[in-house]
C-alpha cells in the first residue's frame, strides 16, 4: 500500500517513539493496539500503567513476518507452520512455549508467549521501520469496549499515549483467536476472528476448547472483559420486551440492540433501538463501535437481544457475554 507523505512521516515517528522506550497506539484488522517495545521491560511497564492492567496479565507480541517467530519461540509445532502460512497476516494469535530472552513482563511470568502477524497496511509498515516486536493489548483502559477507531482510542486514553496512528476504523472489530500448542495439540482459549471449523479444517485435527484444565493464561479470558461504562444485559427475545418496558416505568433511558431488522422497534419515550447485522461477521464488526457509541449517549443502559448459540457465532457471543459479566465460556 501507498501511504500519503504524512502517514510515512508519522510511521518514521512512531517507529522512532518504539525505539525510544514510548507508547504508540496503531490499527490492526481487529482492534487498535497499544503499541511499545516487546524488548524493553520498561516500555512494557509503561502500557501495563497507561491501561490499568494487572501485571500478571500476558501480553500479544506482534511481529512483521514468519520468519521472526523463532525469535520469539522455540520447540514450534510443525502444524504452527501449517497455520501460519494459510492465516498469518490475520487475527490468529499462537501461544507457544518462549525463548528465554522474552521479557517477563511480556509472558505474565509464563514459560509461554503469544505471538501473531497483523493484517493491516499500517501495522506492517510500522513494525518493519521498527524492526523488531511489538507488544499490543487493546489501545484502551483495561476491561473496557476496545477501540475500532482512532478517535475511540483519543478519547478512552487521551494524552496517556506517546502518539496515535489512524488507520482508520478496523476491519474485523473482535480480537484475534488465540490458540494454544502446548504438548502438540490446538487448544481454543478465546474464540476471534477465526472460525473453528476454517482452523480445523487447515489442521487436520480438532480443536479442542478448554475445559478448565489448561492453565495458560491469555488476553480476553476473564469474565468481566470488553465492558461499556453503561451497564448491560442480555436477554431473549421473549424477555427483552418486558425488560424494556420495566426500566421505561422507572423512568429510565434505554438503548435496545435487536438482531437483524424485523421493523419491531420499541417506540416508546426513553427508548432507542438498534437494529444489528444478522451476519456475524458484520455483527463483530459493528459492536465494539456501537457501545462506544452507546456510551457517549448518557443511557441508563443497553438491553442486547441474545445471540444464536451456532459455532461463527462463538466469538460474538464471547464478547456480548463478558460485556454483560455473564461467563460465556469456561476458558480458564
Amino acid at each position: 500500500m501507498i501511504f500519503d507523505s504524512k502517514m510515512e512521516n508519522d510511521i518514521r515517528a512512531g517507529a522512532a517513539l518504539l525505539k525510544a522506550g514510548e507508547t504508540v497506539a496503531f490499527p490492526t484488522e481487529t482492534v487498535y493496539g497499544l503499541g511499545a517495545d516487546a524488548s524493553n521491560p520498561l516500555a512494557i511497564q509503561k502500557v501495563f500503567t497507561i491501561k490499568g492492567r494487572p501485571s500478571d496479565h500476558p501480553l500479544i507480541v506482534h511481529i512483521a513476518d514468519v520468519t521472526q517467530l523463532d525469535l520469539w519461540a522455540e520447540n514450534i509445532p510443525r502444524v504452527v507452520w501449517r497455520l501460519s502460512a494459510r492465516f498469518w497476516p490475520g487475527p490468529l494469535t499462537l501461544i507457544l512455549p518462549r525463548r528465554r530472552e522474552v521479557p517477563k513482563e511480556v509472558t505474565g511470568g509464563q514459560d509461554t508467549v503469544a505471538v501473531r502477524i497483523p493484517d493491516h497496511p499500517v501495522a506492517t509498515a510500522l513494525l518493519q521501520a521498527f524492526g523488531g516486536g511489538i507488544v499490543g493489548p487493546s489501545a484502551n483502559m483495561f476491561g473496557r469496549v476496545s477501540p475500532t477507531t482512532a478517535q475511540h482510542v483519543r478519547e478512552g486514553l487521551g494524552s496517556k499515549v506517546g502518539m496515535v496512528l489512524d488507520g482508520g476504523p478496523c476491519r474485523v472489530g473482535v480480537e484475534s483467536t488465540i490458540l494454544s500448542f502446548l504438548d502438540g495439540q490446538a487448544v481454543l482459549l478465546r474464540p476471534g476472528g477465526l472460525s473453528i471449523p476454517e482452523l480445523e479444517d487447515t489442521l487436520g485435527q480438532p480443536i479442542l476448547v478448554n475445559s478448565g484444565e489448561h492453565k495458560v493464561r491469555a488476553p480476553g479470558m476473564l469474565a468481566s472483559h470488553y465492558s461499556p461504562v453503561t451497564s448491560l444485559e442480555v436477554l431473549h427475545q421473549d424477555a427483552l420486551s418486558r425488560r424494556v418496558l420495566e426500566m421505561v416505568s422507572q423512568g429510565r433511558k434505554v438503548a435496545v440492540l435487536k438482531l437483524g431488522d424485523d421493523g419491531k422497534d420499541f417506540e416508546i419515550h426513553k427508548t432507542t433501538t438498534i437494529f444489528m447485522p444478522s451476519s456475524p461477521v458484520e455483527y463483530g464488526r459493528e459492536l465494539y463501535s456501537t457501545l462506544h457509541r452507546l456510551d457517549r449517549g448518557a443511557f441508563d443502559c443497553i438491553l442486547i437481544e441474545s445471540l444464536p448459540d451456532e459455532a461463527e457465532w462463538m466469538a460474538v457471543n464471547d464478547r456480548v457475554l463478558r460485556a454483560a459479566h455473564v461467563f460465556p465460556m469456561v476458558l480458564e
